[in-house]
């Protein structure tokens, strides 16, 4: 009988598009940073067009620890990032960029921070060694989510961050939402939010895939992330909310044209308000009933008894009433929703 191999320490993923010139010196990195740990690397290749898969099956046939994943299509780093995810036996797991940008000597100190309590530890950029076309819209960028996130990090673009396993097993990433995973771990309960210095280097090969348009997207993933993270499983508070305020304004309106007419017999029917008033009644009657739908959805799911992550669970003593023991249940696997 097989002996199962043993959980290693660390897994760390890297997605990886046309870099083949840098998967190489990445690999003699990592092995040289974790050589104090067991760890286990797995290479997402995105859809590269160079000869990236073929370094990385080179990489693979040299050591074991290496692993390698290959898309048909380039879909995107957040699935790059998922398809390692899944794959990841570590009890930490990490991620890097492939285009030697990140240091791998960064790791070994955010493995300590997580042993030592923290659920997420996100690098930060402070000295960036790129061009000012792209710092700026960054940090405007990262100000803007950190006022609405309300985490308090540098960088939510970093691609060195490191996790406890159970935080992505806990995280759905998709679109561009990898830049999001620690708002929507923290939404999920993994509050120890961490942020480390960490060194950032100048691009060695290649060039940067990516252009401004991917801040427009973040942009918009935020909206979503927001609304998802606050209102998903409680759609009224934001559409029967925002509707109440419409409705009250616009029958506040009504109500002032009406007085006027009325009451003083001036004429009402060429007045904007009349209209604005009119639209605010029938939009704040949508939006209201547009929560009441979303309520109606999602109140079932959220009624089910397993949609719950219990943390951990301790057993009642077994001494029962009037000197009876009483056998203490066995734990239960609770499904996670």
């Amino acid at each position: 009988m097989s002996e199962v191999p043993p959980r290693p320490d660390l897994s760390v993923v890297v997605p990886v598009y046309d870099e083949a010139e840098s998967l190489p010196a990445l690999a003699d990195e990592i092995r040289a940073a974790l050589g104090g740990l067991t760890f286990e690397v797995w290479l997402v290749d995105d859809g590269s067009t160079d000869e990236s898969w073929a370094v990385i099956e080179r990489l693979q046939a040299e050591d074991i620890r290496f692993g390698g994943v290959r898309f048909r299509r380039n879909y995107g780093k957040s699935a790059a990032l998922a398809a390692g995810f899944a794959r990841c036996q570590g009890r930490f797991i990490a991620t890097l960029d492939a285009d030697l940008q990140d240091d791998p000597a960064e790791l070994p100190e955010m493995v300590a921070r997580l042993e030592g309590g923290a659920d997420l530890v996100s690098g930060w950029k402070r000295e960036r060694n790129d061009p000012w076309e792209k710092r700026l819209p960054s940090k405007f960028f990262n100000w803007v989510t950190r006022v609405v996130s309300g985490i308090p990090l540098h960088d939510f673009n970093s691609g060195i961050k490191a996790y406890r396993a159970e935080v992505v097993q806990s995280v759905r990433v998709y679109g561009e939402l990898h830049r999001y995973i620690p708002l929507l771990a923290k939404w999920e309960g993994y509050t120890r939010i961490e942020e480390q210095k960490v060194n950032h280097r100048p691009r060695v090969h290649g060039r940067t895939k990516f252009g401004i348009e991917r801040y427009l997207r973040g942009f918009l993933d935020l909206i979503t992330v927001v609304f998802i993270t606050r209102f998903a499983r409680r759609p009224m508070m934001f559409f029967g909310g925002a509707g109440t305020v419409a409705f009250l304004v616009g029958f506040l309106m009504l109500a002032y044209l009406t007085v006027l007419k009325v009451a003083f017999g001036e004429p009402i029917g060429g007045r904007p308000l009349l209209t604005f008033g009119v639209l605010l009644i029938l939009l704040g009657a949508q939006s209201f009933l547009a929560g009441f739908l979303g309520e109606m959805i999602v109140r079932p799911e959220m009624e089910r008894a397993d949609r719950y992550d219990v943390r951990e669970e301790t057993a009642p003593p077994t001494a029962g009433r009037g000197g009876v023991e009483h056998a203490t249940a066995p734990p239960r696997a609770v499904p996670v929703a």
